[in-house]
């Protein structure tokens, strides 16, 4: 249960933001059928994360992309927005989020609920580059007709573009994120560990600029005890859920301003 005093102030603090962002990890999508990737019955559990490491992709292109295809097309492609994600694009649609959403997340699910601005920190699954020329194309079934997927103008074999181990944050991406931690003062962090570098700095940096941090988390992660102001332990959807129906309580009894 929910403390509903905790989320009443957290309503508060969001209408009373001058520009709130949401910030999202893994465990926003679990209700989606995803599963994360650290953790109890997480995708580490299952597969050898090295098939991400870039050199082995380099070195093993095909063994790759079996593992690469099998988790995130052919079992992201069956997932489809939570609750979760949609409540975050009504916020954005009413104004509530103008910083948008910064997401670890590669599966696209935000922009599927409707959400405009989202920086993915990580890349997406929606597209696949090639390393020798830099040709974009988007990840249609029509590209695996080929195995491994090749770049229609040079032939090299293509990547997800997302970021793999020891590859850096794309550059647009990781300054659209950081301005965020300048200009945001109210940050609701979803569904995320802590533990994934360079991401989890943003909280962090955030909370060094007097952000106001709400954490909504099954369980407590890195943030909690060191920089989260109000925590909310519970499932994505249920409070966002929570959330969104005290920010329409407060509206209602015009106590937003």
């Amino acid at each position: 249960m929910i403390n509903p005093q905790l989320v009443e102030v957290a309503a508060f603090k969001l209408l009373q933001a001058r520009r709130a962002v949401a910030f999202t990890g893994a465990g926003i999508s679990v209700e989606s059928g995803i599963p994360p990737f650290r953790g109890p019955g997480g995708l580490w559990m299952k597969y050898d994360p090295s098939f991400l490491e870039l050199r082995y992709f380099l070195r093993h292109p095909e063994d790759a992309w079996r593992v690469i295809r099998e988790i995130f097309y052919d079992q992201f492609a069956q997932a489809a927005p939570n609750d979760a994600h949609k409540v975050l694009a009504q916020w954005e649609g009413e104004g509530l989020l103008a910083g948008g959403v910064i997401t670890q997340n590669i599966d696209h699910l935000h922009q599927a609920a409707g959400s405009q601005r989202v920086i993915e920190f990580h890349g997406s699954n929606q597209s696949l580059v090639c390393l020798d020329c830099g040709e974009r194309v988007e990840a249609t079934p029509q590209v695996f007709n080929v195995f491994p997927p090749v770049c229609p103008v040079c032939g090299s074999v293509l990547k997800p573009d997302f970021v793999f181990f020891s590859e850096g944050i794309p550059a647009q991406a990781y300054d659209d994120a950081y301005h965020e931690t300048k200009v945001a003062d109210v940050w609701v962090v979803v569904g995320t560990t802590g533990e994934v570098m360079p991401a989890c700095g943003m909280p962090i940096e955030a909370k060094r600029n007097r952000a106001t941090i709400i954490e909504i988390n099954i369980q407590a992660s890195e943030f909690t005890d060191t920089i989260s102001d109000i925590f909310l332990r519970c499932s994505a959807s249920e409070g966002l859920l929570a959330l969104n129906n005290a920010i329409q309580q407060l509206r209602r009894e015009g106590l937003d301003h």
